[in-house]
């Protein structure tokens, strides 16, 4: 099967040799990604955005980076600036995840930059959980994303990473909300964290949760939603910081292969959901790419680097031709 200009649209790529490690995995089976910029410092300016991106474009040959900006009180100006360099701006809440100590402590306290980035069109990109119980994170920022949606009706706003099934409803009841799904949100439960030994390698933010969500958000996908896209959220740790707790998945190296398998018989939403909705919904437009994945079997490397990636060592019936 041939996949036309796929894209990830939430990316962790880090900085250094991680970076180096991870990047030619991505480049691989990717048109194109959306960047975090959850790194220290935060990219959160315009030096600090282009030297990030200039790394990165060192170390790929054919992919086109679409860069984001770490949310902090812009004014007109900076955000003019940024305009045309970024794809979106990311809010993280005040040290929910990784390296978001900085993020926002409250959401009305950048509703200024909100009404600038609407006049823009600038598109929003939001790390929803609230600071509450853990499985329960997500379902308690519903309100939140229902208000930001209703106030700025006419900014795009990304839900990422959405694990919690109730959370997908909201698509289909404002015309400004969209979603991102990853793999391991979409293919594991907490059991694959926790229902055995204990799988540090699966523990990411927002939690994997119950076979009831999972089973939604499969439906959901499967449906072909035109608003629902693929966002790995591929995140990269190395195997010590894992080991305490880092939160985090690292599924680069295996992404088409597993999504494959996942809508064998059904490449019409396969393209979809890894790349139409996304160049649809946001007017992407980057150098087309074909992928070619064929029905081979293929053996997932057991370590990248100093990083143990998802299903490590997992024989998959489908492999990506470079």
């Amino acid at each position: 099967m041939i996949i036309n200009t796929p894209i990830d649209m939430h990316l962790h790529l880090r900085e250094g040799d991680i970076l180096k490690d991870v990047l030619p995995y991505t480049e691989n089976q990717f048109a194109a990604a959306v960047v975090m910029p959850n790194l220290v410092p935060p990219v959160d300016n315009k030096e600090r955005l282009l030297s990030y991106k200039e790394e990165i474009l060192k170390t790929a040959k054919n992919f086109i980076p679409l860069m984001n900006v770490f949310m902090r009180d812009y004014n007109e100006d900076e955000l003019l600036e940024l305009k045309e360099l970024i794809f979106a701006i990311k809010l993280y809440p005040a040290g929910i995840t990784t390296n978001s100590e900085g993020g926002v402590k409250g959401i009305e306290s950048v509703y200024p930059v909100l009404e600038m980035m609407q006049e823009f069109e600038i598109p929003l990109s939001v790390h929803g959980e609230t600071h509450g119980f853990v499985m329960e994170r997500e379902r308690e920022f519903i309100p939140v994303y229902e208000k930001l949606a209703r106030d700025f009706p006419k900014l795009k706003i990304i839900m990422e990473h959405v694990g919690t099934a109730e959370m997908l409803d909201l698509l289909d009841k404002y015309d400004n909300l969209y979603a991102t799904v990853t793999l391991h949100h979409l293919l594991l439960t907490l059991d694959d964290v926790a229902g055995g030994m204990l799988n540090p390698h699966y523990f990411c933010k927002p939690i994997i949760k119950t076979p009831k969500d999972r089973d939604a958000i499969q439906r959901f996908v499967k449906s072909g939603h035109k608003k629902v896209m693929f966002g790995s959220d591929s995140a990269p740790h190395p195997l010590k910081n894992k080991l305490k707790g880092a939160a985090g998945v690292f599924s680069a190296p295996v992404i088409l292969p597993a999504l494959a398998e996942f809508f064998e018989g059904d490449i019409e939403t396969f393209q979809k959901f890894i790349s139409d909705n996304a160049r649809n919904n946001f007017n992407i437009n980057v150098p087309e790419k074909k992928v070619e994945i064929v029905k081979e079997e293929w053996r997932a490397p057991y370590i990248v680097g100093e990083i143990k990636p998802m299903f490590a060592g997992k024989i998959f019936k489908f492999k990506v031709i470079s």
